[in-house]
């Protein structure tokens, strides 16, 4: 082999490195989504690292990580101050992902949404009225999203949907008692119109017409509030935690049917 051909031959090996370089970090994107579909969150979470190590700071794998951490710190524990503790941890974990990811793309939607997201988990755990710039953060960062307007239907419903549960959740108080807070923005009409923008952009999810009846419920709005009872009823098993939000639909129509008596 001459000196000319082992250039070729060297040049060729870098270049087919960096297309099965960035391929793996697509597949390896691709495989944790599908784990993320199966409700499988550390195995995805596992998944995104590895991309993470293979191609640092790509916003892609970045917000993917702060939703695995978030999906997983959901479902722990928090019966001891110990498990409190780590849970929250967990939750601030995945703020410094979503966080990072708006830095690096500040120009998508998701980025905005799943940094809402994380610091909505953040406000609930510690009372929303304790964390109120937290509760603040979750409001700008969804208009933020929507105003954008890019990731697709899925985005943008879940950018309308916790839009509307923070204004839900701000409007379980007074609106003299959370004006001096900085919260007199909560608006159950809005609330209203924000759960009812997610609906018709992405329909049949349970949680969008639960959280829209639980609205109604709270204007007295009682044949609205079955109206949407009924639709979390016939909405197909989509989320991990529809089972639930199916339950919970059940005993507020129960609820609701004697009111309208």
């Amino acid at each position: 082999m001459n000196f000319f051909t082992l250039l070729i031959t060297i040049y060729c090996s870098i270049s087919l490195l960096f297309v099965n370089y960035s391929q793996t970090v697509e597949e390896l994107i691709n495989e944790g989504d599908k784990f993320n579909t199966e409700f499988d969150h550390q195995k995805s979470l596992e998944t995104y690292q590895k991309a993470d190590k293979l191609e640092p700071a790509n916003w892609e794998v970045i917000w993917r990580i702060s939703r695995a951490l978030v999906d997983i710190a959901n479902k722990m524990p928090e019966g001891t101050d110990e498990q409190k503790d780590a849970k929250l941890n967990k939750y601030k974990k995945s703020f410094v992902y979503a966080d990072s990811s708006v830095k690096l793309a500040p120009d998508q939607s998701v980025t905005y949404l799943r940094r809402a997201i994380v610091n909505g988990r953040i406000a609930l755990f510690e009372g929303v009225f304790s964390a109120i710039g937290s509760v603040n953060d979750v409001k700008d960062d969804c208009e933020r999203a929507i105003q954008l307007n890019n990731g697709g239907n899925y985005i943008q419903a879940l950018a309308h949907y916790v839009l509307a549960r923070a204004h839900a959740k701000v409007c379980e108080k007074t609106f003299l008692l959370r004006l001096p807070l900085g919260l007199g923005w909560g608006d159950m009409e809005v609330a209203i119109r924000e759960f009812q923008n997610a609906i018709k952009l992405k329909p049949n999810y349970r949680m969008f017409y639960l959280d829209l009846a639980k609205a109604y419920i709270e204007e007295d709005e009682y044949e609205l509030a079955k109206e949407n009872l009924l639709l979390v009823e016939k909405a197909p098993f989509v989320l991990q935690d529809d089972e639930e939000y199916l339950n919970e639909a059940k005993k507020l129509l129960v609820e609701v049917n004697e009111e309208l008596e």
